[in-house]
């Protein structure tokens, strides 16, 4: 088994060729945790523990938390690529102790879910493959004008910028960084070849700009445009957002 795929689930497997591949059926999303009858945490931990340490691609959804990406980590020391999504708050620490065991790691993809400048720095530290970064905040946030003098917007953006100059393709849907951010991005990451910036309300792209991001990457998506085809909804925030299978139209 070399490839995982759970969120909220009923687990059926394939099989292809000599590799198996574990894929997850999704339950309703406002289906609660404590409504479903098996541990989802258990079944991914049964999974990697099958996988020998094969395992190159995860995918988790829902269910995140510390100890189990700390328990994926140390049992999948080959992996490539991994994906996390709606686990607001629920990952604390454990996104840098477990990018630091993950050595050959080329993907990573987090949606709805934190990571620290500091687990930032500890992708530049630990993880020197990575080409491609996906970070989609988890809420549209507002206008940015009530930022006073602790003005935290680049702050992801700077620590991308200083620590994956590597990067060739970076996702940052409803980042709230200004054009200081972008313009980081631009000096610390030379050779990327898409950009996406939807979203990113806080970005204004004058003539300067708009032509030096068109001669330095192929594939931009900017600011305006359009989510249609996005897998996860970016249209309410806070205690009422709910991730949805389908796509709210901009």
């Amino acid at each position: 088994m070399k490839y995982l795929n759970a969120s909220y689930t009923t687990r059926t497997q394939h099989t292809e060729g000599k590799n198996q591949k574990a894929s997850m059926v999704k339950k309703p999303p406002w289906l609660e945790p404590s409504d479903m009858d098996y541990d989802l945490g258990e079944m991914c931990r049964h999974a990697v523990d099958r996988s020998q340490g094969e395992l190159v691609d995860i995918n988790l959804e829902y269910f995140a938390t510390d100890k189990l990406l700390s328990y994926v980590a140390e049992r999948s020391g080959k992996l490539k690529r991994l994906s996390i999504a709606c686990c607001y708050g629920m990952l604390c620490d454990g996104s840098v102790e477990a990018v630091q065991k993950l050595p050959l790691l080329e993907e990573l993809s987090l949606t709805h879910t934190d990571i620290t400048t500091e687990g930032i720095e500890a992708l530049g530290r630990s993880c020197p493959r990575l080409t491609s970064f996906k970070l989609n905040n988890s809420c549209y946030m507002g206008s940015g004008d009530d930022f006073g003098e602790g003005d935290f917007r680049n702050e992801e953006a700077l620590a991308i910028a200083k620590n994956l100059p590597a990067l060739q393709n970076l996702q940052l849907i409803g980042n709230t960084m200004t054009n200081e951010g972008l313009l980081a991005i631009l000096d610390g990451c030379p050779h990327p070849v898409s950009l996406d910036l939807r979203l990113c309300k806080n970005v204004s792209l004058n003539e300067v700009l708009s032509s030096r991001i068109s001669g330095q990457i192929k594939d931009v998506k900017h600011p305006g445009n359009s989510l249609k085809g996005f897998e996860f909804s970016f249209d309410t925030c806070g205690d009422e957002d709910e991730m949805s299978d389908d796509m709210s139209d901009y």
